[in-house]
């Protein structure tokens, strides 16, 4: 399943999502997964990342068993800039669904909380073992490549920018905030276009 960039959503695509997340949070008040779901929609296209996050953390509270909402919360502790508390998420879910056909996610959002904690060749090898998985994605070349620019592994890495190139002739360092998630920090923003810029993404 491919999902569309956060910030190509039009207004009206916004306006859609924040109506029906709020309207499973009614129906759903006591299903975590109807609350983690609704939460990561609301943070990842809404871009309300403190109501997606405490809907998330309801969803934990009433069951703390479900490998989905730690993997949700995950990347909304990414997208907040909690590195450290979105790779224990990470954890969790991986822990609790070990053969998930959603791991890859999973795994890619450990490399990004690793990455943007400046520890390259840990965020490189979670990068490697979910591209096994998914080797056509997009954000796993993306981290990928980053986080090899940033390790000095500039041949790994421009192998990947060439493969992310195929896939999306037009990305470039200068939108390359266009295919991102809603992170909230404009340093870790920066952090990621300087390394796919030493990948050798053209500006």
């Amino acid at each position: 399943m491919s999902i569309k960039p956060a910030a190509a959503h039009t207004p009206e695509e916004v306006a859609e999502v924040s109506r029906l997340a709020q309207r499973a949070v009614e129906l759903g008040r006591d299903d975590a997964i109807a609350l983690a779901d609704s939460g990561w929609a609301l943070a990842y296209v809404v871009r309300d990342l403190d109501r997606g996050a405490a809907l998330i953390d309801r969803a934990l509270a009433l069951n703390s068993n479900v490998a989905e909402a730690w993997d949700c919360g995950g990347w909304v502790k990414n997208w907040l800039g909690e590195y450290e508390l979105a790779i224990e998420r990470f954890k969790r879910a991986i822990r609790l669904s070990p053969l998930d056909p959603w791991g890859a996610p999973m795994r890619a959002g450990t490399a990004h909380a690793h990455f943007f904690l400046s520890r390259y060749d840990q965020a490189a090898s979670w990068a490697a073992m979910a591209l096994q998985d998914n080797p056509n994605s997009q954000p796993l070349l993306r981290i990928g490549a980053a986080s090899n620019a940033m390790a000095g592994r500039l041949d790994q890495a421009q192998k990947a920018v060439v493969r992310l190139r195929q896939l999306n002739p037009t990305l470039r360092v200068s939108n390359l905030k266009n295919v991102l998630g809603p992170y909230r920090r404009a340093e870790d923003i920066s952090r990621y276009e300087e390394g796919l810029r030493r990948a050798g993404l053209p500006e």
